[in-house]
């Protein structure tokens, strides 16, 4: 006869909170004991994608979540092994039958390992329930009736979080299980660059958006310094589920009522949907993490510059926006759209790097690495799905339009701080004599531009508009817009 204690199990991944957690909520709702499980999976650390400011952010985010469970008496069971590795420690002590995650549009190794852990729980009649996150549907062929699904979940009111007493399994039983277990060090510093982990910082951060920043959204939303202060700033919250996109949504809807800035808030919520869309894309066209999802730019050949690529990373191009932009994100984890649309376009149609190259020191370098906006938004800035327009952005007019004053440039880059602006915009305009007057060498105290913005962008663009008039891009284009067309309510 099983004496062993009935459980379920709450696989806790890119959902790091107990509120609007619809896989908690789940398994709450059958009344038996609950054992949240993080695992720092192997597969997942020594990926290329990911690096230490992600594996912080997710410490943090465990220590805020277990500050949370002190009042039931509980503690997230996080542990350094693979979800099957796991499991099958903790069936030797508890009989599983069901196990509550949310479904994940991730990339390539974590779809294999969600197909093999499907099979693992039927082999070991386990039932694994998985739950729509943030409203994006799996296994659609078409987005017919795409809006609705998604207008029906965030119609939802966010799912409360109210445990019964004795409902999670307790701390002390957690501590005798983390005996069998290689645990991970879930220390970090407590002072980086970085935005902290946690649900607790990111209604913080959500707090004083609603409260005052949200204001200026519309008129910073493009500039590299203003950005910083009048965006969100919760896109890693979201990103690793310290916030849903629902909750997030239900707040701004509530506050529309009676703010007088009814238009930032409008385009807040419309960037919400979008992020939904671009996840969508993704979870639809899985093979948009390593190839173009248009087909007919397969055919697309660049030469492969380490010397290029080695500069745009470490900001030391020549051309003091791009360098500025690829240094803050460097080193705070954080650019805004425009700046990352502008470094991207810099990479593929100046340097004419394929955009593969860029994927894993971006995805390292965002503290908001979500592949399901990743793959889709690398492609659009370079051009390669076909359906969207072609915007090469110009880092020069796009510092003298959004960084005026050169604040950003000389925060970022500050061997042209005692340049005056014109000149800490365009250094390589200087003449010999003026590099003299400021005791500044070109070339020594700041790089030469490594290209010519001119030319690049010309043959770019000649390449790319003659290759969106080929038969195969023209066919794919068709297929995509089949597929992902949907009559825009946002």
């Amino acid at each position: 006869m099983n004496t062993k204690p009935h459980i379920n199990i709450v696989w806790l991944k890119r959902d790091l909170r107990l509120h609007d957690n619809e896989a908690i909520y789940n398994a709450l709702k059958t009344g038996k004991a609950t054992l949240l499980l993080y695992c720092f999976e192997p597969l997942l650390m020594n990926d290329s994608h990911y690096s230490k400011r992600h594996w912080n952010f997710i410490r943090e985010s465990i220590i805020d979540l277990n500050t949370a469970l002190e009042t039931y008496n509980s503690k997230i069971l996080a542990v350094q092994s693979d979800i099957i590795a796991a499991i099958n420690q903790l069936q030797s002590r508890y009989h599983i039958s069901d196990i509550y995650s949310h479904q994940e549009t991730g990339i390539l190794v974590t779809f294999e390992r969600d197909k093999n852990f499907k099979r693992y729980c039927k082999n070991n009649l386990i039932n694994w329930h998985e739950n729509i996150n943030n409203g994006v549907q799996r296994g659609l062929k078409n987005r017919d009736n795409w809006n609705e699904l998604v207008d029906a979940y965030y119609a939802i009111e966010p799912l409360s979080f109210a445990p019964k007493e004795n409902q999670f399994i307790s701390k002390k039983d957690i501590e005798l299980l983390e005996i069998n277990f290689n645990l991970p060090n879930l220390d970090t510093q407590k002072f980086t660059p970085f935005q902290k982990g946690g649900r607790s910082t990111g209604l913080r951060y959500l707090k004083s958006f609603f409260e005052q920043r949200y204001q200026n959204y519309m008129f910073n939303i493009s500039k590299p310094e203003q950005a910083r202060t009048s965006c969100s700033r919760i896109s890693p919250y979201i990103a690793w589920g310290n916030l849903s996109v629902r909750e997030v949504y239900h707040e701004a809807y509530h506050l529309k009522k009676a703010s007088k800035h009814k238009k930032a808030l409008e385009a807040f919520m419309s960037r919400l949907r979008w992020q939904t869309h671009f996840i969508q894309k993704f979870e639809m066209e899985h093979t948009m993490e390593e190839a173009s999802v248009n087909k007919g730019f397969h055919k697309l050949k660049k030469s492969i510059s380490s010397k290029y690529q080695d500069a745009w990373k470490t900001g030391q191009t020549g051309y003091p926006l791009v360098d500025a932009c690829m240094r803050c994100l460097n080193e705070t984890g954080y650019l805004n759209f425009r700046m990352r649309a502008l470094v991207v376009s810099f990479f593929t149609h100046n340097l004419w790097q394929p955009w593969q190259e860029a994927t894993t020191h971006l995805s390292q370098m965002f503290l908001d690495f979500e592949p399901g906006i990743h793959f889709p938004q690398l492609q659009m800035q370079a051009g390669e799905t076909g359906i969207n327009m072609l915007r090469i952005y110009n880092p020069v007019k796009n510092s003298l339009k959004y960084d005026p004053e050169a604040y950003f440039i000389k925060k970022w880059v500050p061997e042209l701080k005692k340049l005056d602006t014109p000149f800490a915009h365009q250094p390589y305009l200087m003449t010999e004599m003026e590099q003299q007057l400021y005791n500044f060498k070109l070339g020594k105290d700041y790089p030469k531009p490594i290209v010519n913005l001119e030319s690049t962008r010309k043959k770019a663009g000649n390449t790319l508009w003659k290759l969106r008039k080929d038969k195969t891009v023209l066919e794919e284009s068709k297929r995509i817009l089949r597929k992902h067309t949907l009559k825009s309510r946002f």
